[in-house]
Order: C-alpha cells, then structure tokens, then sequence
C-alpha cells in the first residue's frame, strides 16, 4: 500500500498504538474512580500519568506552542478528558460503564468528519452514510437486548443524563482537539501540558473533600499504574501520529477502539456483554471501514 511508502508512515504507525491503548481506558479509569472516589483517584492517576509522560516525552518547550493553542486547543484537551472521566465515575455498573463508554467513541468518527470540514482532507459522499451508521451502531449499543425502541432508549438515557451527556460532549471535544492539534500545535506534543492541568484540577477537589487514597485496594492501585502507562501512551502517540502523520487513518484506526474496550471491560470489570451489544459495536467498525473507503484517493 502506498500509505506504508509515505513519508509520514512512522508517525502514522506510532499513532496506530494509541487505540490500543485506549482501548483498556474505559476498564482502568472505572477502577480507580472505583477504588479512590473520583478527585483522589483520578488526581493520584493523572500525577503519575505526567511522571510517565515526563520520562517518555520529556519537558515541552511553552513557547514553542502558538498562543490560539494554548490558550483553546489546550484547554479542549482537558475538557475532554474531564468529561471522560466524570461520564465513567458517574455511570452506574458496570454495565453502564461500557454503555458510556462506547457514547465516548463517537469520537473517531468526529475526527474525519472535521478532518473534511475545517482540515481540507478529502472525502467522497459515503463519509455521510459511514458517519451515519456509526451512530446507529451507537444507538443499538445503547438499546441492547430491549431493541430499538426510541421511547425506551429515551427512558434509558433519562435514567442517567449526566453520564451519558458528558461521554458525548468528550466525543465531540476530542473530535475537535485532534483536528487543532493538527492545525494549530505547531509540531509540539502538548499532552504533558494537558494532564499537568487536569492533575491540578483533580487535586484541588481532592483538596476539597472528595475522595480518600487511604482505602485504596490493590486493584485500585494496580488500575493507577497500568492506566498511567496506557493513557499517557496513547496520548503521546496519538498527538504525535496526527501531527505528523494521516489523520484519516488514524481517525479511522480509532473505530477499533469500542471492540478492544469491550474485551478489556470484560476481564478487567466483570461486565457481561450480550449479543446485540456486540452487534452494535460490529455496526460502528462497518461504519468506520466505509468512512475509511470514502476518503481514499481514485
């Protein structure tokens, strides 16, 4: 393939990683929130996320970064994955945790739909039925074994608004913060940036009253580590791949990411996932490998 030839196969290659890592977020983040309460955990989780960051990425150079980065792409940076986490601590089970989840991978989609809107990539007329069916698939995640019934997906939405509209103003802020990171970055790696604000964001609520580290369990502990080293992973390589490399591969790669969640949901949390759910994350990939099709060049 002539992608592999291209000059920005590497950075394309290294960003490929990040789904993967991702694709364990959803279980680790759930089990420190779980096991700390959502500021302690999560503050103990984004300080040892900059330690790795640190080591791999080392120190950014501020100036270096255009003042409209700094001053709106990063903070994008950390809505998302303060939205993100909150829509995980405020799911109820683990079965909801997965459902939340998966509302948060509307993301990839977003990212080649404003890739062809504001980044100029191009793209043929089945992007629209691609994005369209990926959030079908979305919606038969999120009516599982009770079907497609709008009454009753209504009333499943209502049961929790804040979880499930958090999950889906991360996806539509992630869509747009990877499309400025391209665009706006000037070829810096701003992902020690954001975690660094979100570890002081969550140790000032920490500071507050909200959660207790001293009744962490080893699982808790061992969720800070892994999710550390895969989070921080995937964000390093995902900002380096859509720096440098294809977005629209990258962007389309990222579909995979609800089938490895739901894997590692299932062994790491416990969550019994059924057929029509796995269904549903089988429509998101289809819709993905059409929007992938539409962008390719004749």
């Amino acid at each position: 393939m002539s992608f592999f030839r291209s000059p920005s196969s590497k950075a394309t290659l290294i960003g490929l990683s990040a789904p993967v890592c991702w694709g364990m977020s959803v279980g680790m983040v759930r089990g420190i929130t779980e096991a700390f309460g959502m500021a302690a955990g999560l503050a103990v989780f984004n300080w040892v996320t900059c330690l790795f960051l640190l080591l791999v990425i080392g120190l950014p150079r501020l100036s270096a970064f255009p003042k409209k980065f700094l001053l709106l792409g990063v903070p994008m940076g950390n809505l998302y994955t303060i939205c993100f986490c909150l829509s995980l601590y405020l799911a109820e089970g683990d079965q909801q945790t997965v459902e939340v989840g998966m509302i948060n991978y509307l993301w990839p989609c977003l990212v080649v739909l404003f890739a062809v809107l504001f980044n100029g990539q191009k793209a043929r007329w089945w992007l629209w039925p691609g994005v369209a069916i990926s959030f079908f698939g979305v919606v038969m995640v999120l009516g599982g074994d009770r079907g497609i019934d709008p009454a009753e997906l209504c009333r499943h939405i209502q049961s929790n608004p804040w979880s499930y509209g958090l999950a889906f103003i991360g996806a539509v802020t992630w869509g747009a913060y990877s499309n400025l990171v391209r665009a706006w970055s000037n070829g810096q790696n701003p992902a020690l940036v954001v975690f660094f604000i979100d570890a002081l964001v969550f140790t000032a609520l920490w500071a507050a009253g909200f959660g207790d580290i001293s009744h962490g369990t080893l699982h808790g502990w061992v969720s800070v580590v892994l999710g550390a080293i895969a989070v921080g992973g995937a964000y390093a390589s995902w900002n380096y791949g859509v720096t440098y490399g294809n977005i629209t591969v990258l962007g389309v790669s990222s579909y995979f990411t609800p089938v490895l969640s739901c894997l590692f949901a299932s062994l790491w949390l416990g969550a019994s996932i059924s057929g029509p759910f796995w269904l549903g994350v089988a429509v998101i990939v289809a819709g993905s490998l059409l929007c992938w099709h539409s962008t390719l060049e004749r």
